[in-house]
């Protein structure tokens, strides 16, 4: 079938047949080449056009022969009409102005009107000889005053750029008809200065693109899927009557027990498929992605290079590119819509104890978007139970935290535990009954639960992602992608750029190194330059290799060990901000202040931390970006996957590396009084509390979570929106202010979609739930609490997701996609990254190790008393060095001997004084045991669920191997109806004997493959 076929196929019912004849005869026989050397064939809106039907085919074949003779070479033309009310008739914008054809794809530029007129003007594209920087206007004719009049009269001189830009989106539209597209101009608009090209893909369109996309459509053949039975068929009857109430009121969501059959289409086999209805049966994500997919591979060849659509986007060719939302999702008199059903049964807040509708999801979106909704609503479910079991573990530490033995020995007043000062000169001696409350604290996140509660949550983190590989393969079997292989995308359009100069480069070394080379092969270079300036693939024969891309690979490992070195140099900062204030502190007069050093310290650090967190996790994204880019991926892909690995590596050292600190470094390379260690030889390293880093680990890892899910996830994506929709409302205001001339009128579709914020991918989502698993399930052994407060985020997160989706961004294009790609090896690369930090978090982190150690080795009567003592070594006074004893030694009202502080050293009396003694090894040696033992038992378990669970669910599989059994079935049973008429025709010739029926079994096996 050819092009020009196809193209004529999906013009309108009222159309005159001559017109698409002469039409048709225009488009298949023109000369070959470019849409330089060829014109396009003029389309003329035969409800706006104002000749008869009769003379209309007479116009455009005299237009067609004098462009035959070489008189008007033009690349074709695109007509706009008025109509006393279009608006109503076009569904303001959802169709062209025939109110027939759908708008699917919109494409939007920036022009300057002309002075004195107004947008009642169609342009004449331009030829790529004598008119290549001439516009020439052509004057529409109001209805009833005659034929296309007043053509010629020249557009006033503009600037070189505007003329390039205007000649380019004149040759891209002229390729775009060629490719069987419909177009349709709107300048005439609300938005001042600003363009529209309505883009319609006819029925012929449509079927030859699903053919080549391999779309999977569904027959006519319908089956029933295999329901279970027994005791498992009442259990899903009770659920279903019990989570009726929060099931969304959506078609798509209620259980289904027939489904039809699919097949990738094919034009030969288009009896197989129920195409009662053309216009439903490509819905409206199907079209704009058919639309996309031409718009990707049409090319724009006079420029210097080879552009498709992205490049003319990135050159101001054309300022957007976007399908249609189906309408308004709110208001009076608004038609319901799907946008309006999601909008009401998905992006409101008053649903947010519903199930989302996935199916509508997906339907409206795409599945990419669709599978992103469904893991989010996967993982917010998973955390029920995981926050149901930290609440469970935090009350049990608030029950007995009045039995903790410890806790109470530090708070007793009668053991008047004497410590050492936490800084020299200006900090004083100090009682350990003075953290009293901190001790307490500890114990409701360092408790014998804990341990439970972080093996539990690996095995929760195994579950959760074997749960979603069954969902997936679900969702797969009924979103028909089963079958579906993600095929290798276009090159971008920066990978052609950089490889077309590296060839040209290339030609012109070669031309250097033969200049005597005769005339001939010279215009035999010229000529392979036009080739490849015409859109020829280079990038099959020419590719970038790491020789060219080496200069980006250095700068690459350059920039990252530089952002990695300032993460770390801004939390050495930090260090020493709380050094220097903690000492600052101490020499307050107030003794309200002295007292809670600790905790004002630890708060002002981590909102500093936060504040720099946010800060950095914005330049760090732009920075990746900007490193993917300088690599010139090939495929968007590629490209996708580069950027998600540099985004998620520095994001996640900026997020992550504070809270490792106060994990493992704080408190650990302290020294011992008498000879501590210095940072610049004058700040002296931080210590622990009494009761242990870890509760000053759970304020980090709390405020650093919820700040960053409060300001950065919720607020941010909420204002930033909101900002930007309102100055751009305020800059399109005061240029429509401008137009004195510009009548009231309600906005068109596109132009309401135009106003919208672009569409910018699904990284950066993926990438705050990412970091916000890592805090769930890193340090989920300080902090039991996190699964809670992420849950809450979530629940508000889907919705804000959803209304910033459906309400606040331009539709995006739908992509097919049967799994969420390299997010997944993430998760399970942070998944199993938590098995090891969590035992670090309870062997060194902790006092758990230390307090089984005493339990059972040194406690005379079996129980904790002694433990703090234990763990406290002594420190004559009069060791200290110059210089570092307390200005103030009889602070306490008494004079101190000895002081005590946290570590496991021989005593000053002893032989080998302040020596490290064998309690410690003893407890590093338990330590490292555990870490062992905990992470091979919890992977091993962890391995086991994964292997237990398996990832195709057995009913899914069954159905899928249903389908190919029926669809096996449905070929042979179409192969025997042809044999059946074959013979019969064959039988009835042998019969009759004559040949005049000699061709009834060709008719036959053609009217069966119709």
């Amino acid at each position: 079938m050819l092009e020009g076929d196809i193209g004529l196929e999906g013009l309108s019912p009222k159309e005159d047949p001559a017109a698409q004849a002469a039409g048709a005869v225009d488009a298949e026989g023109a000369p070959p080449g470019g849409p330089g050397a060829q014109a396009a064939t003029m389309r003329v809106n035969e409800k706006y056009s104002t000749l008869p039907a009769e003379d209309r085919s007479v116009h455009i074949i005299n237009i067609c022969a004098i462009e035959d003779i070489g008189y008007l070479p033009s690349e074709g033309t695109l007509l706009n009409s008025l109509s006393v009310d279009p608006d109503a008739q076009c569904k303001y914008g959802l169709y062209f102005r025939d109110g027939k054809r759908k708008v699917d794809y919109v494409l939007v530029y920036h022009h300057k009107r002309p002075s004195g007129g107004r947008a009642l003007a169609r342009r004449a594209l331009h030829s790529d000889t004598a008119l290549a920087a001439r516009s020439v206007k052509q004057d529409q004719p109001l209805p009833g005053q005659g034929g296309l009049a007043g053509a010629g009269e020249p557009q006033p001189p503009a600037d070189f750029h505007e003329d390039d830009k205007q000649f380019r989106r004149e040759e891209y539209e002229g390729n775009l008809l060629e490719a069987g597209l419909e177009l349709e101009h709107d300048e005439d608009t609300k938005i001042h200065g600003v363009g529209f090209v309505k883009i319609h893909a006819p029925w012929s369109v449509l079927c030859r693109e699903a053919e080549f996309l391999k779309l999977k459509m569904p027959t006519k053949k319908l089956y029933h899927i295999n329901e279970t039975r027994g005791l498992l068929k009442k259990i899903n009857s009770v659920l279903q009557k019990i989570t009726d109430p929060i099931q969304p009121k959506v078609a798509e969501h209620k259980p289904q027990t027939m489904k039809r059959l699919s097949y990738p289409f094919s034009r030969e086999k288009q009896h197989l498929f129920d195409l009662s209805d053309k216009d439903s049966f490509f819905d409206s994500k199907t079209r704009s992605t058919i639309v996309y997919e031409i718009l990707k591979r049409t090319t724009c060849t006079k420029a210097k290079y080879s552009m498709g659509i992205t490049s003319l986007l990135a050159n101001g060719v054309y300022s957007a590119a976007y399908p249609l939302h189906d309408g308004d999702y709110e208001g009076e008199n608004v038609e319901f819509n799907d946008r309006k059903l999601l909008y009401e049964e998905w992006a409101s807040y008053g649903v947010f104890y519903k199930y989302q509708p996935i199916d509508l999801v997906r339907k409206y979106f795409g599945e990419k978007i669709g599978l992103y909704f469904a893991w989010l609503g996967v993982y917010t479910q998973m955390l029920i139970p995981a926050s149901t079991v930290g609440v469970i573990v935090f009350l049990y530490g608030c029950a007995t935290v009045n039995e903790n033995i410890p806790s109470m020995e530090m708070c007793d007043q009668r053991h008047n535990i004497t410590m050492c000062p936490l800084c020299d000169k200006t900090c004083s001696y100090w009682k350990m009954s003075s953290a009293c409350a901190t001790a307490r604290a500890s114990h409701l996140f360092d408790n014998p639960a804990t341990v439970f509660f972080s093996v539990f949550m690996a095995l929760w983190a195994a579950t959760f992602m074997e749960h979603w590989k069954r969902k997936q393969m679900r969702l797969n079997y009924r979103w028909d992608l089963t079958g579906f292989e993600e095929e290798e995308d276009h090159p971008r359009a920066e990978y052609e750029a950089r490889v077309l100069e590296k060839s040209l480069k290339k030609e012109s070394k070669n031309k250097e190194k033969h200049r005597n080379i005769p005339e001939e092969s010279t215009n035999k270079w010229k000529q392979r330059v036009k080739t490849a300036m015409a859109g020829v693939k280079l990038t099959d024969k020419v590719k970038l290799t790491w020789r060219d891309r080496f200069p980006a690979y250095l700068t690459n490992l350059v920039s990252i060990v530089f952002m990695v070195a300032v993460t770390f140099a801004i939390v050495l900062g930090v260090i020493i901000y709380r050094i220097s204030t903690a000492a600052a502190l101490a020499m307050n007069s107030s003794p309200s202040v002295r007292s809670n050093i600790r905790v004002t310290v630890t708060a002002t650090a981590v909102i500093i931390n936060l504040v720099v967190i946010i800060l950095l996790d914005e330049v760090y994204g732009c920075i990746a970006r900007w490193l993917t880019k300088i690599e010139v991926p090939k495929t968007e892909k590629s490209f996708e996957e580069r950027l998600i690995f540099k985004a998620f590596l520095l994001k996640f050292v900026n997020s992550y590396t504070p809270i490792f600190y106060v994990a493992f470094f704080k408190g650990r390379f302290v020294g011992r009084p008498g000879d501590y260690v210095y940072i610049f030889r004058s700040f002296r390293m931080e210590e622990c509390a009494p009761g242990g880093c870890l509760m000053e680990l759970c304020i980090q890892l709390s405020i650093i979570m919820l700040g960053k899910q409060l300001i950065q996830n919720n607020l941010f994506e909420i204002g930033i929106p909101k900002m930007k929709k309102f100055i751009r409302y305020l800059k399109l205001k005061r240029q429509s202010l401008s137009a004195h001339d510009e009548p009231v009128k309600r906005k068109q579709r596109y132009e309401a979609d135009f106003t919208l914020e672009p569409f910018a991918g699904l990284t950066p989502e993926y990438m705050e739930m990412i970091i916000q698993f890592g805090f769930v399930t890193l340090f989920v052994a300080s902090f039991p609490l996190a699964p809670l407060f992420a849950l809450l985020n979530n629940i508000i997160e889907i919705r804000l997701d959803a209304k910033k989706f459906v309400t606040e961004l331009r539709r995006p294009v739908a992509v097919r996609a049967k799994d969420i790609g390299i997010w997944y090896n993430i998760l399970r690369g942070v998944g199993k990254l938590a098995v090891i930090i969590n035992a670090f978090v309870i062997s060194f982190t902790s006092d758990f190790i230390p307090r089984l150690v005493y339990l059972y080795m040194y406690s005379k009567d079996g129980t904790m008393h002694g433990f703090v003592n234990h763990t406290l070594s002594s420190f004559d006074v009069r060791d200290f060095q110059n210089g570092t004893a307390p200005n103030d030694p009889l602070d306490l009202g008494y004079e101190v001997q000895i002081c005590r502080y946290k570590d496991y050293r021989e005593p000053p009396w002893s032989e080998h004084k302040y020596d490290i003694s064998k309690d410690f090894w003893a407890v590093l040696a338990a330590r490292l045991a555990f870490v062992i033992v905990f992470q091979n038992l919890v992977m091993f378990m962890s391995d086991f669920v994964d292997w237990v669970i398996p990832d195709i669910p057995k009913d899914i599989s069954q159905q899928i191997h249903k389908e190919k059994v029926l669809m096996v079935e449905l070929f042979m049973r179409e192969e025997q109806g042809k044999r059946q008429l074959i013979d019969t025709w064959m039988e009835r010739d042998l019969k009759e004997g004559g040949p005049r029926n000699s061709h009834g079994p060709r008719a036959a096996l053609h009217g069966g493959a119709l």
